[in-house]
């Protein structure tokens, strides 16, 4: 059997020799042999991380991807029509799922991964520079998306309760139960969590779809109340006068929902068998093809160009606004829960290092996780509280981070399992090229997408804009 691997080293072991797995076939079985060690000596501890089954990744995947910002492509569609829109949506579904498989491939060849940090600092030739770079961009990305969870938060409690309390005591109440939901240190437990996010996520969806179909017209839109701007229509290109910089964050926008990738290598390290990772990614392909194309579609047709972001801010009956948009309360804790638990374990591990505490019900050892969970969650709160715009700075994250999480990484990685050997015959050189395409990609939304978020804020800022720690009404 291969020599075990010590998990808690900062960096990955770098003498551990793998042998390389094409296509999910290990050539002579020694990564398995090295995810059966892995699982072993993690269930000689007191607190066992790698014990999820398939079946609960593919919730725990769930749990995350369906989320708020399903309603907020629906917002994309108004601005880029019927056909870039859509053809949008499946590329980076395709790209999605394609990229995905290459991650998990390159992970069972370094079974030993437990994070994007690991990952980052593999792809790159065992860089300790790109491991850093990479932790940087892992907690900056996870807490300012905790931080827009806290702001959706307060946002719906806001609209539920018509502003009856200053909007940071309802941000307050949403960081207070993120931290105690937080507490638990495995992702098998907080898959248990995810069933529930994913259930009512679509269950608002449905209400939403059932209210905006069954209302006479929308009430809303970003051009002024209905009719202001007509008549609800939908059109199969970006109307006239559409700028180039609102195209392209609609396109962020979407690229947005479809990369979470991020936190998959953690996922994965948790996982008892993580050769079957691509049962669980197939489940998400499934629900995320079905949920992210077809009730934006159908929002789109309903409420054209009064669509807004999330789109129950287009219901024109404030009972429907309220009875579909209370049920996202749920998917945006749990989910706040998510990113918390994957940048909770890499501070955790790198305070604990080998230390008994590490996996061992002790005082210490749980004085340190509740610690480091509420700091982060702190960071992320006062994140939510002193940025004005916080939808723009996610289209900053998504052209600065996503670029690489979602494109560039998996193109080198790709190009790391199969370098000699890119274009040995017809399936391995379309591969070779669709990862081309992925880091032409990457480098698109590093670039011009980059830029379009910015000129997004600037625009914003041009104008009034909710200052730090304000009581100010968030409702839809």
């Amino acid at each position: 059997m291969a020599a075990t691997y010590s998990e808690e080293k900062q960096y990955p072991d770098e003498e551990k020799k793998i042998s390389i797995v094409v296509d999910g076939v290990d050539s002579d079985g020694e990564s398995i042999d090295t995810i059966t060690a892995l699982v072993q000596k993690d269930h000689t501890h007191e607190i066992k991380l790698r014990t999820m089954s398939w079946q609960k990744a593919a919730w725990l995947l769930a749990g995350d991807q369906i989320c708020l910002a399903i309603m907020a492509q629906t917002w994309s569609l108004s601005v880029l029509g019927w056909v870039p829109g859509m053809i949008t949506m499946v590329v980076a579904g395709i790209m999605f799922y394609i990229t995905s498989m290459t991650m998990h491939k390159f992970i069972m060849k370094n079974p030993q991964i437990m994070d994007i940090c690991d990952f980052g600092y593999y792809v790159f030739g065992k860089s300790r520079v790109a491991y850093h770079f990479t932790a940087f961009m892992l907690l900056a990305n996870n807490i300012l998306l905790i931080g827009f969870h806290v702001l959706t938060g307060a946002k719906i409690i806001n609209t539920l309760s018509d502003h009856s309390m200053c909007t940071v005591v309802f941000s307050v109440i949403v960081t207070l139960m993120g931290i105690i939901m937080s507490l638990p240190r495995t992702l098998k437990h907080v898959s248990f969590m995810s069933m529930f996010s994913a259930f009512f996520m679509a269950l608002a969806i449905l209400l939403f779809l059932i209210f905006a179909g069954k209302e006479a017209a929308p009430g809303y839109g970003y051009n002024g109340d209905y009719p202001t701007a007509g008549e609800v229509k939908t059109y199969a290109f970006p109307p006239k006068g559409t700028t180039w910089v609102a195209c392209m964050n609609a396109v962020l926008n979407i690229t947005f929902l479809w990369v979470p990738q991020i936190l998959f290598p953690t996922f994965i390290s948790e996982m008892e068998r993580p050769q079957d990772f691509p049962k669980s990614l197939a489940v998400l392909a499934g629900i995320s093809a079905f949920l992210f194309i077809v009730p934006p579609a159908i929002g789109f047709r309903y409420l054209g160009q009064y669509a807004t972001a999330p789109a129950f801010g287009s219901l024109g009956v404030l009972a429907y606004k309220k009875a579909s948009f209370a049920f996202v309360i749920v998917p945006t804790l749990v989910i706040g829960v998510i990113y918390a638990n994957v940048s909770a374990k890499f501070v955790y591990f790198r305070i604990m290092g080998k230390s008994r505490h590490a996996h061992s019900n002790t005082i210490v050892g749980w004085g340190v996780w509740a610690a480091v969970m509420i700091v982060i969650w702190l960071v992320a709160f006062i994140f939510a509280e002193i940025i004005p715009s916080m939808g723009d700075f996610l289209s900053l994250l998504g052209a600065a981070f996503d670029s690489f999480f979602g494109f560039i990484f998996f193109a080198v990685a790709y190009w790391q399992l199969y370098k000699g050997n890119l274009f040995n015959g017809a399936g391995r050189s379309a591969m070779t090229v669709f990862h081309i395409i992925v880091m032409f990609s990457g480098l698109f939304l590093l670039g011009p997408g980059l830029y379009a978020a910015v000129e997004a804020i600037i625009a914003d800022y041009s104008g009034a804009t909710r200052p730090a720690f304000s009581c100010k009404n968030l409702s839809i």
